[in-house]
This record gives structure tokens, C-alpha cells and sequence, in this order.
């Protein structure tokens, strides 16, 4: 898989965005249509075979597929059980070909993530909460549901050429880095040598697991900082820090700055006279 556009890419300007779910029995079908918007479909059970101007795809569950305006689409779902699928549909501006070609790069459908799941649960709660949800909002989420597509596929696109055991050991340090890691912990759980983890990590990573983990704990430690009224001692603790000094020491060897300094800063918002009402 190629992926050759960027996750800062900019959609053209979002006009809507809604959300829905639907069941269809076995053997069910849906169109032809023309795709008004851009669509994010996401595959819970069962499948569909979608023909888009003639050219055959498939969507298996656990996977979320992209449609794009302007398109030619026949639906085939699941044969033999039930398909169930979400969806979130984005309005937006005419795209002009050049955006059409760089949405063309992108892959037709990626694994459906966490993180689309709990994006597609908020739009859909939004709209279904007994209110109508400010339309503001509902345009912010699509447009972050789009992005988020694409930021999948770079992650996809960058990961292809890592080996798994450094995948999963980056998976196990994203998810128990404040506890108590060791080298030999993590290689275990990925079933390699230390020897052998850290060679693979240097290849891929340009650091040892041990370098790699540090490095998530600083990441952490400094958006606790800046987001958080925490004590230091607490955000050490959080981090995975043994104590606030290892804490005060390491963050000014990455940064040059203490917490403290660092956060005075991320306090010190200043508001021009010209933009007090």
C-alpha cells in the first residue's frame, strides 16, 4: 500500500455531516446510486462487494471503507448472515480533480480503529440525543473523521515496513508505560531475545525499547504539564517516574526547561488590549 498524501491534508470546505446505522438481511442489495458526499463505512458483521463505476471492491467486518462523491455505486451485502454497517456521511464543497486524485491515493478501506468507532458513537449520539446538535460541531466531526481516515493510513503506510514484534511491543509500552517495564518484560510478551528486540528496534525505531519507552514517558509527563493542575510528584507517578526529582531531571534534559518553567508557559496566554470586547 502507497499512501503518498499527508495527514495534514486539508479537505475542501465540510457544508454537513450526520451519521446512521442499518441491518440488511442476507443477500440484500442497495442501489445503483450516485455518492453525494464523502462516506466513511463502517463494517460491524457480515460484508459487502460494492460496485463503484465498474470497478469491483470488497469490505469485510472490523474494516471501514471511504466512498467519494460523484461515484457510481451498486451494493451487494453478505450472502449467507446479516450485515450490519455505520456510516458517516460528510458534505462538502466541489472538489476540484486535483483533491479527487489525492483522495483517489488513499486505500479503499483500512482496519476499523478505536479511535473511528469512538468518533462515529459521539456524531451518531449527537444527532440521536432528542435535540438538534449545533451544526458547527456536527461539521467539525466530519471533518475530523476524514482526517482521522487518512492519518490511519499514513500510521498503516508507515507501519508496513516494521517488523511485528516492534509493533507489538510499541502497543504494550503505549498502553503500560507508567508501570514497572523492563527490557526483559516486553521481549517476552513479543516472544524474542532482548538482543534480538533491540536490533529490531534500532532498525526500525532508531532506538532501544528501553530508549523508546523513556522517550513516551517524557511525551506523557509533558502533556500532563500542560493540561493538568497535577502536583509533579502526581505526574511523575503517571508518567512512570520513580521520583519527581528522575522526573524534574529528565524533562530538563529534553526540554532545557523544569516543569515549573514549562508550565508558566503553557499559563501565560496574552490577551492584546484590540481583542478585549
Amino acid at each position: 500500500m502507497e499512501t503518498k498524501i499527508k495527514a495534514d491534508y486539508i479537505p475542501p470546505l465540510v457544508t454537513s455531516a450526520t451519521s446512521g446505522t442499518v441491518v440488511y438481511g442476507p443477500g440484500g442489495t442497495y442501489g445503483p446510486r450516485i455518492q453525494q458526499d464523502l462516506q466513511l463505512v463502517l463494517m460491524h458483521t457480515g460484508s459487502m462487494l460494492v460496485n463503484i463505476d465498474e470497478e469491483r471492491h470488497t469490505v469485510q467486518s472490523g474494516n471501514v471503507a471511504l466512498l467519494k462523491s460523484g461515484r457510481n455505486e451498486h451494493f451487494f451485502f453478505d450472502e449467507k448472515r446479516e450485515t450490519w454497517h455505520r456510516w458517516i456521511a460528510v458534505g462538502v464543497e466541489t472538489m476540484d480533480s486535483a483533491c479527487l486524485k489525492q483522495l483517489d491515493e488513499l486505500p479503499f478501506s483500512i482496519p476499523l480503529s478505536d479511535k473511528m468507532n469512538s468518533l462515529t458513537d459521539i456524531i451518531y449520539s449527537l444527532l440521536n440525543s432528542g435535540g438538534s446538535p449545533d451544526e458547527e460541531i456536527m461539521k467539525s466531526l466530519g471533518r475530523s473523521a476524514i482526517l482521522l481516515y487518512i492519518a490511519e493510513c499514513e500510521r498503516l503506510n508507515a507501519n508496513e515496513t516494521k517488523h511485528p514484534a516492534v509493533l507489538l511491543a510499541k502497543e504494550m509500552i503505549h498502553k503500560q508505560f507508567s508501570q514497572d517495564l523492563s527490557l526483559e518484560n516486553i521481549a517476552r510478551a513479543v516472544q524474542k531475545t532482548p538482543e534480538h528486540l533491540i536490533r529490531l528496534f534500532r532498525r526500525d525505531e532508531g532506538m532501544s525499547p528501553i530508549q523508546y519507552l523513556w522517550l513516551y514517558r517524557v511525551k506523557q509527563g509533558l502533556a500532563l504539564i500542560r493540561s493538568t493542575g497535577l502536583h509533579i510528584g502526581e505526574i511523575a507517578e503517571q508518567a512512570g517516574f520513580k521520583t519527581s526529582y528522575h522526573f524534574a531531571r529528565t524533562i530538563r534534559r529534553h526540554t532545557g526547561k523544569t516543569p515549573s518553567d514549562i508550565r508558566k508557559e503553557s499559563y501565560n496566554i496574552v490577551i492584546k488590549p484590540t481583542e478585549v470586547n
